[in-house]
């Protein structure tokens, strides 16, 4: 080849290289774009919806008791929903009970049988328990006469076990999206991820799935660096030293996220002995109050929040229609709200459970019920 050829074919080449990078910043640019877009429609105060036609919920729930069992009475998330639960269930007369666990299968076959045993209307499985680790239990409970639903725990894309009557599902796989969509706009499309998640917990795998399809769709610089984990009995000892070791052991990590934010209370010491608090970002779920002060303070950097109030009403709601044969929803249709340093102090100070989502719920659902 001449001289004069040479130059040709490396100017071509130079030519092409130059069109690729245009190419990959235009998808990145594209990419950016459409996370803001999507992030943008979870900053609006959310609205109320009503899950089906107005009942009389006082007559429905007459004599009825309803056994509530979590995954983990630890969890303070769960913790406050049952307690919410335990007062809209008073405004109609439905008695709820919570029973309180370590996270122990056997714990919560315990549950279960003293549910059958003294004639429980409802078992309500809330966020984490898969009904086919105590299937046999949740059989012989049906067969009894008392009726196994869940809540917030299957996603819309999760087969029903067949013990289960109803499901009030949450969008798990849009969380996923969500945390994805804001980990490419808070760092300009170059997110380097570390992901703690608990895979023991089912809505997990949806969850994750749809972030990293999410973060391949709409950020090609961006990558998952690491995914740590940690099954829900062992938070307390084993994430705070896997975080640290990962953000040490790669210091190109920028964003953390724990999928369920009581997990921060182990990632924000993780940060903080590693010298990374401010510099590493972390965003969550769930707007449990103190990972919401710890927005407040600095410390942590968004929560997709839900009103526990309005989980509560929507339970009850979705539980009442099914025990009474009515049609039953089969979502929760809670809202997400997006909290960060922009409107952290609508969560109050401290933060609350319930403060900066409005309170349009309690009017709605009353109104469903026949109380107002």
């Amino acid at each position: 080849m001449n001289k004069r050829a040479l130059l040709a074919s490396v100017g071509a080449l130079t030519m092409l290289v130059g069109f690729a990078g245009a190419a990959s910043a235009d998808e990145a640019s594209d990419g950016l774009a459409r996370a803001k877009e999507n992030i943008a429609k979870y900053t609006s105060k959310p609205e109320f919806v009503a899950p089906g036609d107005a009942f009389d919920a006082k007559t429905c729930a007459a004599g009825k008791k309803m056994m509530s069992i979590p995954n983990n009475s630890g969890n303070p998330f769960l913790k406050g929903i049952i307690d919410r639960m335990k007062a809209a269930g008073a405004e109609v007369g439905l008695e709820v009970r919570e029973w309180e666990n370590q996270g122990q299968p056997s714990q919560w076959v315990q549950g279960i049988e003293l549910a059958t045993r003294e004639k429980y209307d409802i078992i309500d499985l809330i966020s984490g328990i898969d009904p086919a680790t105590v299937a046999p239990q949740l059989q012989a409970a049906s067969d009894a006469g008392v009726k196994v639903m869940t809540s917030h725990f299957y996603d819309p894309s999760f087969e029903q076990h067949p013990v289960v009557s109803s499901s009030l599902t949450i969008g798990f796989g849009e969380i996923g999206t969500i945390l994805a969509d804001w980990s490419t706009v808070a760092t300009e499309g170059k997110a380097n991820v570390a992901l703690v998640i608990s895979t023991d917990v089912p809505p997990t795998i949806p969850l994750v799935e749809n972030f990293k399809k999410q973060l391949a769709e709409n950020c090609p610089n961006c990558k998952i660096v690491t995914e740590i984990n940690v099954g829900v009995t062992e938070w307390g000892t084993k994430i705070q030293p896997a975080v640290q070791t990962a953000v040490q052991a790669n210091p190109d990590i920028n964003v953390v996220i724990p999928i369920y934010d009581s997990m921060s209370q182990f990632v924000v010491p993780a940060l903080r002995l590693a010298g990374k608090t401010g510099e590493v970002k972390l965003a969550t779920f769930n707007g449990t109050p103190f990972v919401l002060d710890y927005i407040a303070q600095g410390l942590a950097d968004m929560d997709i929040g839900e009103s526990l109030d309005w989980i509560a009403y929507a339970t009850i709601d979705g539980h009442l229609r099914d025990a009474c044969d009515l049609p039953t929803p089969t979502a929760l249709n809670v809202p997400f709200y997006i909290f960060d340093k922009n409107n952290i102090a609508e969560a109050g100070t401290p933060a609350q459970f319930d403060t900066g989502y409005g309170d349009a719920y309690k009017s709605g659902f009353r109104k469903l019920w026949g109380l107002e």
